[in-house]
């Protein structure tokens, strides 16, 4: 069940961890609106974090990308995956430790800040610490599984199977982390989402005690948020999509659910769940013969948010629609084992960000 908060979400949180690509920008432009609520959030004293699974590139470079397209960020707002590795490995091996490093810049640039000495697949190592990188040869990738299937222990950054790239969706890490297992049998430690190191790297970096994880993936983000037991924002801006969102099992539903980084800025009914459905603000939902109908509710005044025109309305969150569709749809899931159908339905628009708070 998705959470209530009564207050604009922000203030029930310190700590704005945020995916990017997705939820921030998508490929080289920013998200519409996104600089302007991430700029409201900060102004209310939240901090901002960004967090990311890519590996390759140095927290400088990330920050730079994100300053350009009109969000301020220093190297010390954003935290990597190869950072989180890193830690990973110093935990093992104390600082000064000798490690592998077999991936881009990124990852050599945050063994080198964890204070660890980065070396060659065939120099002497008790690790191998892997991660996505452009460069990467067949020749020391070879090496590297080699010295894992002899006993060298084995951190991974991420296991992203895909990443985009300007020719299009391409193999990620994940697809070297599945070749190097198959041959050697060994599973790596992950510290890129779904697992926690990222997460955990995060606040300890950033600080902040009430965190909350947003991002545009249910199976990186939101199950990486809940397991590192912090509170989860999904935004539809991303690769989630109706028919993903309403076939999610538990494990993957989110805290809260909003079409972009405005949800920070506005309360989050909790839907009402019935035997005709769930109904949240203006909109009821509820399957029948396995598809989600969904209805404005009839015979509200306008400007209370229950309008029987939700269009004509002020008061009324699209959001809820979203809300409204997905505690349906889950309820169903959950009681019949089979996904609904939602191809026929067609969400209300987004608020535009000039209706922010």
């Amino acid at each position: 069940m998705l959470r209530e908060s009564r207050a604009p979400l922000r203030s029930e949180v310190d700590l704005v961890m945020l995916d990017l690509d997705g939820v921030v920008y998508v490929g080289a432009a920013a998200v519409p609106g996104a600089a302007e609520h991430l700029a409201v959030a900060r102004a209310h004293g939240v901090r901002c974090a960004f967090v990311t699974n890519n590996a390759s590139r140095t927290p400088d470079t990330v920050a730079a990308h994100l300053t350009e397209l009109g969000v301020p960020a220093g190297r010390d707002d954003v935290v990597t995956s190869a950072q989180a590795a890193a830690r990973l490995v110093r935990e093992d091996v104390g600082e000064g430790g000798r490690v592998v490093v077999l991936g881009g810049e990124g990852l050599h640039a945050a063994v080198a800040e964890a204070g660890l000495q980065g070396v060659g697949v065939g120099e002497d190592a008790a690790v191998v610490v892997t991660g996505y990188g452009p460069d990467v040869v067949w020749r020391d990738i070879m090496r590297a599984a080699v010295r894992i299937r002899a006993g060298d222990r084995w951190v991974a950054s991420n296991t992203d199977t895909t990443i985009p790239t300007a020719d299009g969706v391409a193999p990620g890490h994940g697809a070297l982390v599945a070749l190097i297992r198959e041959f050697t049998g060994v599973e790596p430690r992950v510290a890129g989402k779904p697992a926690r190191p990222l997460l955990d790297e995060t606040v300890r970096r950033v600080g902040g005690t009430r965190p909350l994880m947003v991002g545009d993936r249910l199976d990186t983000d939101i199950l990486g948020g809940r397991a590192a037991g912090v509170r989860t924002l999904l935004v539809l801006t991303g690769v989630t999509d109706l028919a993903g969102l309403v076939a999610a099992p538990p494990e993957l539903r989110p805290d809260h659910l909003g079409t972009d980084l405005g949800a920070l800025h506005r309360s989050h009914p909790a839907p009402v769940l019935t035997d005709r459905g769930a109904h949240c603000g203006v909109w009821r939902a509820e399957v029948v013969d396995g598809r989600v109908l969904v209805a404005a509710q009839p015979g509200t005044p306008p400007g209370t948010g229950r309008a029987a025109d939700p269009v004509a309305d002020p008061a009324a969150d699209p959001d809820d629609w979203w809300r409204a569709v997905a505690t349906a749809a889950w309820d169903h899931l959950d009681r019949t084992g089979t996904a609904a159908v939602v191809d026929h339905l067609e969400p209300p628009a987004p608020l535009t960000p000039p209706a922010m708070p």
